[in-house]
């Protein structure tokens, strides 16, 4: 937490990392844990929420985050365990492609991060909420509607009934 900007080659430190396993260097008052700890405070069940970017999501909360087939991976990293943790699943992302395709889908056509794992969902659009009333509508920008969201989004989903604006 704290990360500064980007090293130089001459302030590189091998063991300063982030997920995306790319040099980093720390801000003032930042903190900074060793993989195996970050794994045993995820695998003990010490998360009560966790917020990750994703590539696709579906109507029944699966998530799909890590890999586009063909392209090169540089580690899984943690996502999976994030996941699969117990905690709470907030999903940040774009809620179309470059080319205006939804990423918000009936069912991820990417591999799986995690089945049914999505809390929530926050897109540029809209915020859903995923639980036993399936995928909900519950925000929309303040210069969207419903209409659009629906325009721009493949999965089904409800709309709550009390319905807001997101308030920046």
């Amino acid at each position: 937490m704290g990360v500064g900007p980007y090293p130089t080659k001459e302030t590189i430190d091998s063991d300063m990392i982030n997920a995306g396993k790319e040099s980093i260097t720390g801000a003032p008052g930042f903190s900074i844990a060793r993989s195996s700890e970050t794994f045993g405070m995820m695998r003990g069940l010490h998360l009560h929420m966790t917020m990750l970017g994703g590539m696709e999501v579906s109507e029944t909360g699966d998530l799909a985050n890590w890999i586009i087939p063909g392209q090169k991976v540089k580690g899984m990293g943690g996502a999976m365990d994030l996941v699969s943790c117990g905690s709470k699943v907030v999903v940040v992302m774009e809620h179309t492609s470059k080319g205006g395709k939804s990423k918000v889908l009936p069912k991820c056509s990417l591999p799986l991060t995690g089945k049914g794992v999505v809390t929530k969902l926050i897109t540029e659009l809209a915020v859903f909420s995923f639980g036993k009333n399936g995928m909900v509508l519950e925000e929309i920008a303040p210069d969207t509607t419903v209409e659009k969201v629906r325009a721009s989004t493949l999965a089904t989903y409800t709309v709550s009934p009390n319905l807001k604006k997101i308030q920046y």
